[in-house]
């Protein structure tokens, strides 16, 4: 049963959950390769499906493991209080590096739904999405007041809304080339904040 696999030690668990969910993200459910999930975990796929009886099984486990981190250590704890846009910005950034650091592939979560998935793999995925998935709209009920007279505003969000992207893909791409223990997180907070500054400057009214 899947079951077996969250019982694991939590080092054990990580490693298979998070092998899988790179692989299947990367290849789909039909593409993706026990082989190379076993391996990358460090186990062999005897092993392997010791603890999970399918690669249907091990699929769903991965997607609602990581779908319940994301709701509980990411959208629930970002602050829509915060009216601010780029202070809401710097918090989804501040949880996402959390995440990577123990989940490097946890934001590629969406990509399990592409298309080369099996009708009936597809059909239980939009199920469990509609039931599962928490979302929030990050520019939801910002303070608009805040930005330069006669700016489109929902242009504006766009903009930024591009070089958060920019910015994420980036931080991503860097935490994955290099062992996370060596990734330098005071250092790409410091640009994070200095890219937030610009941003500022560009689309907020100036205090004189």
């Amino acid at each position: 049963m899947a079951s077996k696999i969250l019982e694991l030690n939590p080092l054990r668990r990580d490693a298979i959950l998070n092998a899988a969910l790179k692989e299947f993200a990367a290849k789909g459910f039909v593409g993706a390769s026990t082989n190379v999930i076993a391996r990358e975990a460090g186990i062999s796929k005897g092993l392997m499906f010791h603890y999970v009886s399918s690669k249907e099984a091990l699929f769903f486990a991965v997607y609602d493991y990581f779908t319940a981190i994301m709701n509980k250590e990411y959208f629930e704890l970002l602050d829509l209080n915060e009216k601010d846009i780029f202070e809401r910005l710097r918090q989804s950034y501040f949880l996402q590096l959390k995440l990577v650091k123990k989940y490097p592939w946890i934001f590629e979560l969406n990509k399990l739904s592409y298309a080369t998935n099996p009708n009936e793999i597809k059909a239980e995925l939009e199920k469990r999405a509609s039931e599962k998935i928490f979302a929030c709209d990050i520019f939801d009920a910002i303070d608009e007041s805040k930005f330069r007279t006669g700016l489109d505003i929902e242009k504006c969000k766009q903009f930024i809304l591009w070089s958060n992207i920019g910015f994420t893909n980036q931080m991503l791409e860097e935490s994955r080339s290099i062992d996370f223990s060596d990734f330098d997180y005071e250092s790409t907070m410091k640009r994070l904040d200095e890219n937030l500054q610009e941003l500022r400057k560009i689309f907020y009214e100036q205090e004189v």
